[in-house]
């Protein structure tokens, strides 16, 4: 890094990007509510709206990162903004159910095209220190963009309307495209390929795989379908001398650590987005507005402890932070799963959300590093996509698993509780990976 205006411009752009991203991953939540009364929808058409979207951003991840490294960053970065602000736009102008839920999938390939390429992105660019400090915010991002969204999904449903939240992905969406063309360097990417059977195989196996998780009929032939995929994928990846998704990532014990660590994480963080609003609504009688703006204790929290994660980086180092983090992640959970409405809000529900903001701010940043540690550049786009596939498929799988243990106990309270308490036996076993295969990892650099 040679000036200081270029490490503003291009972390600025990366971070506004991924926050886009994150931002409409998670303002559904709160507004699911608003938009099946706007659009006349049925519970299992509006869990189109949200399953539309996973299903081709979990689908096209590994393609959107290895296009990158194929065809030029800031090419393929510049034509994600284009898709993911005209997906939003059509969201935003949404007159019936099949037109919201085809611009959702829409949407979610430009998210799956940006979010490995803003990584792959921040990895060519930053060295050193300031790639620390670098990641360090980026993967603070991951925590506060799903936390704010949940504010933000909260006070536009409420007070404006649940469109505002997609029609504002549109100047953004011009503004960073406008930022890309001028800061960002004009690469050509590398000699090769595309593997188009590792391209189709995967994009089947892992759109199959998701489908087979938030689907709502034909399940099983979908896992099965998933299966047969990624299997074929794998054997193409070890075979071809052009993988969309190198094995030789796969070979390093702290990165292996980092992927399954962040599946079980982001499981755990996902399930409890989603129920926890829900109970502040039906047991505390919070309106949507309200149940966002409860999220504050952890948003806050979270945004002060992610600021100092490349100093404590630095002093801890990054599989010591993880694990702190981590734990206090857990803590914070299995404390929250002894709430009751005699506990109320406060010492029930916000003095657990510090304890899991503090944990969250520290964690994050430290599996993305770890995610990407110690690989080539002419690997950063397959690494990242790999991170964010782990971050994506953990969350559907999480909030899959979270569900239906909720849905198993017939009183709503009970089968919250029994719900956060499966989200904490998530966190123990991403703890265990960080301490047998991520320290461990580390320590052989």
């Amino acid at each position: 890094m040679t000036k200081n205006k270029r490490f503003d411009w291009i972390l600025l752009i990366i971070l506004f990007s991924y926050f886009m991203i994150l931002l409409d991953n998670s303002i559904i939540f709160t507004g699911t509510v608003k938009i099946a009364q706007d659009l006349h929808l049925n519970q299992q058409t509006l869990s189109w709206v949200s399953s539309a979207y996973s299903l081709t951003f979990g689908g096209f991840l590994l393609l959107g990162g290895r296009a990158g490294d194929l065809f030029g960053r800031r090419r393929i970065f510049e034509i994600g903004l284009v898709i993911f602000g005209l997906g939003s736009l059509i969201v935003g102008l949404a007159a019936n159910a099949p037109m919201i839920i085809a611009a959702r999938a829409f949407q979610g390939i430009g998210s799956a095209i940006l979010a490995p390429t803003t990584l792959a992105i921040l990895m060519d660019t930053y060295t050193g220190s300031a790639r620390v400090r670098a990641i360090a915010y980026y993967g603070a991002m991951a925590g506060i963009g799903a936390s704010v969204s949940l504010v933000i999904g909260g006070v536009f449903a409420s007070l404006l309307t649940w469109r505002v939240g997609f029609f504002i992905n549109v100047p953004i969406s011009i503004w960073m495209f406008y930022l890309a063309v001028r800061h960002l360097s004009a690469d050509q990417g590398q000699s090769g390929r595309l593997d188009w059977l590792g391209t189709l195989t995967s994009l089947i196996g892992m759109s199959a795989l998701v489908y087979s998780i938030v689907g709502t009929w034909l399940q099983l032939p979908a896992l099965i379908l998933a299966v047969i995929m990624l299997a074929i994928f794998i054997w193409q990846e070890k075979r071809t001398a052009q993988p969309i998704m190198p094995l030789r990532l796969f070979k390093d014990r702290e990165r292996i650590g980092a992927y399954l660590g962040r599946f079980l994480y982001l499981g755990a963080m996902l399930g409890f987005w989603f129920i926890t609003p829900q109970l502040m609504q039906n047991q505390l009688g919070f309106s949507a507005l309200m149940a966002g703006v409860a999220f504050f204790p952890l948003t806050i929290v979270n945004f002060i402890v992610a600021l100092q994660v490349a100093r404590l980086t630095a002093k801890w180092g990054n599989g010591g932070l993880l694990v702190v983090g981590i734990g206090l992640t857990l803590i914070g959970m299995f404390w929250m799963s002894f709430f009751t409405p005699q506990t109320g809000y406060w010492l029930g529900i916000a003095a657990p959300m510090v304890v899991i903001g503090i944990g969250q701010g520290l964690a994050l940043s430290p599996f993305t590093a770890a995610g990407v540690a110690h690989t080539k550049g002419a690997d950063a786009g397959a690494a990242s996509g790999v991170v964010n596939v782990m971050h994506q498929i953990g969350g559907s799988v999480g909030l899959a698993i979270l569900v239906a243990v909720q849905d198993l106990v017939t009183k709503p309270l009970a089968g919250f509780r029994q719900a956060i308490l499966t989200g904490s036996g998530l966190l123990l076993l991403a703890l265990l990976a960080a301490i047998f295969l991520i320290v461990p990892g580390e320590r052989q650099r």
